[in-house]
């Protein structure tokens, strides 16, 4: 579909959004039909549509943009951050205000609605996303099932049962719909306008990266630093790790309840922490990496969703604009004494990093590999690299 015009001539709706509480949002259906049952959370980003919706950690959740003009730029094949190409591609839902615009970017190859198809993702435009943001600040991120049909007919009833029925994120370990089946080698740098993805063809530094659902980006940085670096699957024991003799260990972003991941992801994190080994983690592995040096994570109300939230770095008294996707929070008052907060939210005061007095492991909720500020938190990456020369160099 290549105009505004097709998805908003339908005489009735084609699509709804149900929520667990039997409210019903009705609109107009875009990208793929069927139904998918998952958490609504809203995203605040103006831009990243593609890079949002690729990302693995949205997985299970449906997301709702707040900026009412999404698809502007249609989409492209380097854009897409997920690894995996064979598992869940990130979110399966997503909720739109305006219709998507006929692509306008040098970049574009493809338009959203075709894009949407193509990955299985359900759309809804055509809603007062205003409101459901308003609810979902009120009321928390609610369950729903989100459907789509071409001819409007739904069961309604089945529907609300099925989203009244859904368990919730609480307790779902999700990361194995979107890890990597096997180990693999990464060696592609950043994009640099001009010349497109660079390779990393000198590395003095080995990287082993626990895939719990990376992001392309962050494996591009890393490469980037000077890193060969070898991704493992989200299951792999700390011997296996080990016999890879990593210079350091990253802990990636993933989707879920850390509590359900850290079941069998933890053990294999303090491990490497006895081994002294630099570690470096974000989002879902900064979360893991609170849970493996004694701390807890708790459910957060609306989660943190966009790309202009202010964290402040408690080292250097520094604001860093970053990108932020996660609904889990580390508990700062349960960290022990080795452990120090080094970064929190100047939204609504929730911690946003962490770093041992005593091992050279730190982490960040954030995504620092994305581009809000744009390059405000790139330092992360620098900073690892440091504390692996160290370690070499001792």
């Amino acid at each position: 579909m290549s105009s505004t015009e097709t998805f908003w001539a339908e005489p009735k709706p084609t699509a709804l959004l149900v929520l667990a509480d039997g409210t019903v949002i009705e609109g107009f259906g875009l990208g793929a039909e069927g139904r998918a049952v998952a958490e609504v959370c809203f995203n605040t980003a103006m831009t990243g549509y593609e890079e949002i919706l690729t990302d693995p950690s949205y997985a299970g959740q449906i997301i709702t943009f707040t900026f009412p003009h999404i698809g502007n730029v249609g989409t492209n094949e380097e854009d897409i951050e997920s690894v995996n190409m064979a598992a869940t591609p990130g979110a399966c839902g997503v909720i739109l205000h305006a219709a998507i615009t006929r692509p306008s970017n040098f970049r574009a190859t493809r338009h959203l609605d075709a894009w949407l198809k193509a990955r299985n993702i359900i759309g809804l435009g055509g809603i007062d996303t205003r409101a459901l943001t308003g609810l979902i600040r009120a009321k928390g991120m609610p369950n729903a099932v989100i459907a789509h049909a071409r001819d409007g007919k739904f069961d309604l009833d089945a529907l609300k049962k099925e989203a009244a029925a859904w368990p919730g994120l609480v307790g779902m370990d999700l990361v194995p719909q979107v890890t990597s089946g096997q180990r693999f080698t990464w060696t592609e740098t950043e994009w640099v306008w001009g010349q497109g993805y660079g390779r990393q063809e000198n590395p003095d530094l080995n990287v082993v990266a626990i895939d719990y659902g990376i992001k392309r980006n962050i494996l591009r940085l890393l490469a980037g630093i000077g890193a060969n670096v070898t991704v493992v699957p989200a299951t792999t024991a700390a011997e296996d790790i080990l016999a890879l003799k990593p210079d350091g260990v990253f802990l990636s972003n993933g989707p879920g309840d850390p509590a359900a991941t850290g079941k069998y992801a933890v053990p294999v994190i303090e491990a490497l922490i006895e081994k002294d080994i630099p570690t470096f983690g974000i989002c879902l592995g900064h979360q893991m990496l609170g849970l493996a040096v004694g701390g807890t994570t708790k459910k957060m109300h609306q989660g943190h969703h966009g790309a202009n939230h202010p964290v402040k770095d408690l080292e250097t008294g520094k604001v860093e604009i970053t990108s932020m996707n996660h609904g889990f929070a580390v508990d700062r008052d349960s960290l022990p004494g080795n452990v120090k907060e080094t970064h929190v939210s100047l939204f609504d005061g929730s911690n946003c990093g962490l770093a041992m007095t005593d091992r050279p492991v730190f982490s960040v909720q954030y995504h620092p590999e994305a581009s809000p500020g744009p390059r405000d938190s790139h330092y992360l990456f620098r900073r690892f690299a440091g504390l692996m020369r160290d370690r070499k160099s001792a």
